[in-house]
């Protein structure tokens, strides 16, 4: 696929121009004479900087996509038709990539592509949620309040990511910073008490000797070191983005930690529930429902016990009865949602759970951050504390000989 500019005449003889996605000048004219227009001229856009090094780009942030919901939530609801809507956000946005992206929409829109075809080429930006809420509400009509559930949902799941992230901040912050100044001290300043204590001769105390034996492994070893943790990381990162089992693995670890592992239940518990409510809510058959909330998951497992849900459903049976069996989501979560299912009043308890949880999620992660401060400060103080005690003995031995 490539990009094209071009220029054209409609039938009533006005002047247009723009950009067109195809595999070739062709495909642009065949578009263009779909939506009544007569190409005049059609050229392939030059590549620039940013479309040759594609890091360069700047990426489509969450606050960017609750903002076009919003605002294209509000235009739709006053009336305005699909294409001008896009158009407008398209021509309005600050963001150069998801400019692009908005008009490559509109493009597709007006080439006769329905809106949630036109979104799922281009699923870096636009996931399965948002592209099956979009057509449920094209279907429904009701596409302003999908959107404006859609924006909800898309604020909820970042307020829950900058949660996880700000509770990892400090320790990770306290933790390399510590690191660092140890490095330091044993690479910088060590070997400087090391030559005044050789001079002076003598026997060294053992945590003196410790230390300056662990100053002398670091400076020999410290690249080697450093390339060892660079390797280790690269390899993790290549297996966990081409094993399925080995991703799974660790999926299944970061449910069990000891202090994290119950923080990320609870999110993952108020992501299922608010998502599913939300699908529900719009009219989506609960298969379909089921479906993409185990694919938008984020965690192997919980897709594997959704997916076994789903199929227990199809079977003829509850939704809550297959998750009793579950160790991953809590039986308050599913009395609540066998007591919606018997009421008829299922989008309304998942949200109830989804609101329940994120206050847990407040709370736990609150603890977390009280609990870690403490421990990050212990660590920091008595790794440099024992390395400076271990340099000054010797100096107080040196000073008791003197007297």
């Amino acid at each position: 696929m490539a990009v094209y500019t071009w220029t054209g005449r409609t039938r009533q003889g006005a002047n247009k121009k723009g950009v067109l996605e195809a595999a070739d000048k062709d495909g642009v004219m065949a578009q263009l004479r779909a939506q009544g227009i007569l190409p005049i001229s059609v050229k392939e856009k030059p590549k620039n900087v940013e479309d040759i090094f594609t890091f360069l780009q700047p990426k489509v942030t969450t606050k960017d996509l609750v903002v076009f919901t919003r605002q294209f939530a509000v235009m739709i609801d006053a009336g305005l038709p699909l294409v001008q809507c896009l158009q407008i956000l398209g021509d309005n946005h600050e963001n150069a990539t998801f400019k692009r992206i908005i008009g490559e929409v509109r493009n597709d829109v007006e080439s006769g592509q329905t809106f949630a075809e036109s979104l799922s080429r281009h699923p870096q930006v636009f996931d399965d949620l948002f592209v099956n809420l979009i057509a449920a509400g094209e279907v429904g009509g009701i596409l302003d309040t999908i959107m404006n559930r859609l924006a909800t949902q898309l604020e909820k799941a970042d307020k829950l990511a900058r949660q996880l992230r700000g509770a990892m901040v400090y320790p990770a912050t306290v933790s390399t910073v510590a690191v660092i100044v140890i490095i330091l001290l044993l690479v910088k300043v060590i070997p400087v008490f090391q030559k005044m204590f050789e001079d002076f001769g003598g026997e060294l105390p053992g945590p003196t000797a410790m230390v300056i034996a662990l100053s002398e492994w670091l400076q020999a070893y410290v690249m080697y070191g450093i390339g060892i943790v660079f390797l280790l990381v690269t390899a993790f990162k290549q297996a966990y983005s081409r094993s399925l089992a080995f991703k799974y693995q660790i999926h299944r670890m970061n449910l069990k930690l000891p202090v994290f592992g119950p923080i990320i239940k609870k999110v993952a518990v108020a992501r299922f529930t608010r998502t599913l409510g939300t699908m529900i809510a719009s009219g989506v058959p609960i298969l379909d429902a089921l479906d993409i909330t185990a694919k938008t998951a984020g965690n192997m497992l919980i897709e594997e016990e959704l997916q076994n849900c789903r199929a227990a459903i199809s079977e003829g049976k509850q939704l809550a009865e297959p998750l009793e069996d579950s160790s991953i989501f809590p039986p308050m979560m599913v009395q609540m949602m066998a007591v919606g299912e018997e009421t008829g009043s299922m989008e309304i308890m998942l949200t109830k759970i989804a609101e329940f949880y994120d206050d847990e999620v407040d709370v736990a992660v609150g603890a977390l951050t009280s609990m870690l401060e403490p421990i990050m400060m212990v660590f920091m103080g008595g790794s440099i504390g024992t390395i400076l005690v271990a340099m000054y003995l010797p100096i107080f031995k040196i000073a008791d000989a003197i007297n």
